[in-house]
């Protein structure tokens, strides 16, 4: 194998082409983005960027010392085997990585509207969050959250829709969610919930029930999509993302795929996962590469995530699909807590945590060793999760 080719210029893709270089591999390498920056981090666009305490977040990495031939500013378009077609042209590959993350959903509507997901749309979302700004924000998700909270330390006043019946349903379900509601008002931000915005139009939302809400800033967050449309067609298997096995291989010869467009299948969960965070474009790529260069190597992990909100650190490892929930300590009577999901047999599946980054760390690897929990001691904050087995 004389060229690899990684596409993605993210988190994943560099981590890729180091991988490589660290494996050994001393053939060509290409690593071709589509921004015209750099590669950077992600997560601190939200946080430290949008607070303005950064103004890059580029990832220390030395890609001349590696002799990485690194394209900024080019897109892939399509793919057949051994080529990628971008828009320099077609470049051959004789080992590919696919690590081309996910772009954001948008609302309809002719108005304009913020998203946030480079180092461009941080910059430009910190610059329009001025005192006094009117900020809409829709999606009481994770990043709607800490826009949010971004917002109100800036001084503007601060709205956020949305659709769900709680905060963070989706990725926590209304139970743990609604645990959160009440950070909003504590923060001095209006929180309308079940609430669907009908389109994004000058100086404000339309909203389904045909009401209008103005709005100097409109900040959508409502999710992302893989960047897979430039495959179509290609003979690659996609389903909500590149499908690839354990190994981080797809359905194509040579050619692996890491980071928030691959959906993989767990052992650990016994289901197919896409995970779009961080953790994952940090520590898939070296089992992607491993797979590529012909070793043997499965991908399993516990997934990890953190959201910064409201004055809080709020963290969670694992996946809760399918189990069910157990509160450890009570959200009312206090900022610390945590909850956690168990299997039918009280297996630990998944744990969340509000400032108790021990019960974090402990939990993910009673996560990982797949231990069984005495649940009436786990209920109790004030004992080690490590003394709960």
């Amino acid at each position: 194998m004389n060229h690899v080719v990684v596409v993605g210029a993210g988190l994943a893709g560099v981590r890729s082409v180091e991988a490589l270089r660290a494996r050994g591999y001393r053939g060509r390498v290409t690593l071709i983005g589509e921004e015209a920056h750099r590669p950077y981090d992600r997560p601190p666009l939200s946080k430290a960027v949008l607070l303005g305490d950064l103004d890059s977040t580029e990832v220390d990495s030395d890609l001349g010392a590696l002799n990485i031939d690194v394209r900024t500013d080019v897109s892939a378009k399509g793919l057949r085997e051994g080529t990628v077609e971008t828009t320099e042209g077609e470049l051959e590959y004789e080992g590919l990585v696919i690590a081309t993350g996910a772009s954001p959903i948008r609302l309809r509507g002719e108005g304009p509207q913020y998203v946030l997901r480079t180092i461009d749309d941080a910059l430009a979302l910190r610059a329009a969050l001025v005192p006094g700004a009117r900020v809409v924000v829709v999606g009481a998700g994770w990043i709607g959250a800490e826009v949010a909270t971004a917002a109100q330390r800036a001084g503007c006043r601060v709205t956020v829709v949305e659709a769900a019946a709680a905060p963070l349903s989706a990725a926590l379900g209304p139970e743990v969610g609604a645990c959160t509601a009440p950070w909003y008002a504590e923060a001095g931000i209006e929180l309308l919930l079940g609430t669907m915005v009908g389109s994004v139009d000058p100086g404000g939302l339309t909203m389904m029930d045909g009401s209008w809400i103005p709005a100097d800033v409109v900040v959508t967050g409502i999710g992302v999509r893989p960047n897979v449309a430039w495959l179509a067609g290609s003979g690659l298997e996609l389903d909500n993302g590149v499908v690839v096995d354990e190994r981080l291989r797809t359905s194509m010869d040579r050619v692996v795929a890491a980071g928030d467009c691959a959906a993989w299948w767990s052992r650990r969960f016994g289901r197919r996962m896409r995970v779009e965070h961080w953790d994952t474009a940090l520590n898939a790529p070296e089992t992607a590469v491993a797979s590529l260069l012909g070793d043997c190597a499965i991908y399993d992990p516990v997934p990890y995530f953190w959201s910064e909100q409201f004055g809080r650190m709020v963290q969670y490892a694992g996946n809760h699909e399918g189990a069910r929930l157990v509160m450890r300590g009570d959200p009312g009577a206090g900022r610390k807590w945590a909850a956690f999901w168990l299997t039918e047999d009280d297996r630990l599946a998944a744990i969340l945590t509000v400032d108790r980054p021990r019960d974090l760390v402990q939990g993910r690897r009673i996560v990982e060793g797949g231990q069984r929990l005495d649940v009436d001691r786990a209920m109790d904050p004030s004992i080690p999760l490590r003394d709960c087995l």
